[in-house]
């Protein structure tokens, strides 16, 4: 009886939110670290499918987390204004951002990928190609590792007043 009345109305639907934008980080995470992990000059084809398969959930991920956000500053958080006028709140928005940049050229890359695949190919794939990913995909583990850390520090009030 006492979870129904806590799961009902603005509660669920906050605690959904909430749920949903960590999901989000996490899938983001677990995504880019899956392409560190797995990128290399001689993928074959399953490992190449599932480096765009990765993307495609890393790209929607990142759709989740900026959609639920922007839920968390209007409607279920402490209201905008606690947000829009904290410096630490336009840093972190200002990582996600440049972590979501930053994937532009990989995220494009793997497209192109579906052209060779599409003909039973592989693509090619330069060493120089997997040091440049690398140091991007590392970038942005370390940008998504650092965006929580904004996040908690917001959330205490840190930066106002």
């Amino acid at each position: 009886m006492l979870l129904g009345t806590l799961f009902t109305g603005e509660i669920a639907k906050s605690a959904l939110v909430a749920y949903i934008h960590y999901l989000g980080i996490i899938l983001c995470f677990g995504s880019l670290l899956f392409e560190r992990l797995t990128l290399k000059v001689d993928l074959n084809r399953n490992q190449t499918i599932s480096m765009v398969v990765a993307d495609v959930i890393y790209g929607l991920a990142g759709v989740a987390i900026l959609v639920t956000g922007i839920l968390r500053v209007k409607y279920f958080g402490q209201g905008g204004d606690f947000y829009t006028e904290n410096p630490i709140f336009w840093i972190k928005v200002s990582l996600y951002i440049l972590v979501g940049l930053l994937s532009l050229y990989p995220t494009t890359t793997y497209i192109l990928w579906a052209i060779p695949l599409s003909k039973n190919k592989l693509p090619e794939i330069s060493e120089k190609l997997v040091k440049r990913f690398r140091f991007i995909i590392t970038t942005e583990l370390v940008g998504f590792a650092t965006i929580p850390l904004f996040a908690t520090l917001m959330a205490r009030g840190v930066g106002l007043g």
